[in-house]
């Protein structure tokens, strides 16, 4: 697949770019994408959630009532989970969701996902650019010339840009990446993705089967 490379005006600057077909123009497969999505929203969770269980309350511990002729149930503690400011049982501990995905299904995720976004034609490559000085406005101009201002962004940088990072760090809907940070969340839930020309090679080594 052949794609025009843009400059920060939009405009065709006469290069070409060939996308590998390797990468960009595989038979998605579904399955590994799930396990990618599943394992990058699983390493994000904190998991710090904790519940008190009966042997952590605060409270006595003394026999609340008689053991027989009371007509009602046996109850030896207020801290039972039956009793309102009890103990929950089998309550939510500390844990961790992170779990092992293998390195050739996460690469055939992200595959398959770039595949999905060269078939919807939302793969665009620009030329690398830098802004003098770091300025949310000059950001906006040049992705409203790129067509896609009111889209989900994801741009891939080909190497870290402390000008750019600053400046779209306050637009909501854009992301900006190092190529070597892309994962398969984020290109799914792009509308449009643009790849810096010099990213390319870097994609190539990071993700060759």
């Amino acid at each position: 697949m052949e794609l025009p490379v843009l400059n920060t005006s939009g405009e065709d600057t006469g290069k070409k770019a060939q996308l590998n077909d390797q990468i960009f123009g595989i038979e998605p497969n579904d399955h590994a994408i799930y396990l990618d999505v599943k394992h990058y929203m699983a390493a994000k969770r904190r998991g710090t959630h904790k519940a008190k269980e009966r042997g952590e309350i605060t409270g006595s511990t003394r026999k609340i009532k008689r053991q027989k002729g009371t007509g009602t149930a046996r109850a030896g503690s207020i801290k039972n989970p039956i009793y309102r400011g009890g103990g929950r049982v089998f309550g939510p501990r500390p844990r961790d969701y992170d779990f092992k995905l293998n390195r050739k299904v996460k690469k055939l995720a992200r595959r398959s996902a770039l595949s999905y976004k060269a078939k919807d034609q939302a793969v665009k490559i620009m030329e690398s650019f830098d802004l003098e000085q770091p300025k949310t406005r000059n950001f906006v101009e040049v992705r409203k010339k790129l067509g896609v201002g009111d889209q989900k962004l994801l741009m891939v940088l080909d190497k870290p840009n402390q000008n750019l990072y600053r400046s779209a760090r306050n637009i909501p809907d854009v992301r900006l990446v190092a190529v070597d940070q892309l994962n398969t969340y984020d290109i799914l839930n792009a509308k449009a993705v643009i790849f810096f020309e010099g990213s390319l090679e870097t994609l190539e080594k990071h993700l060759s089967a």
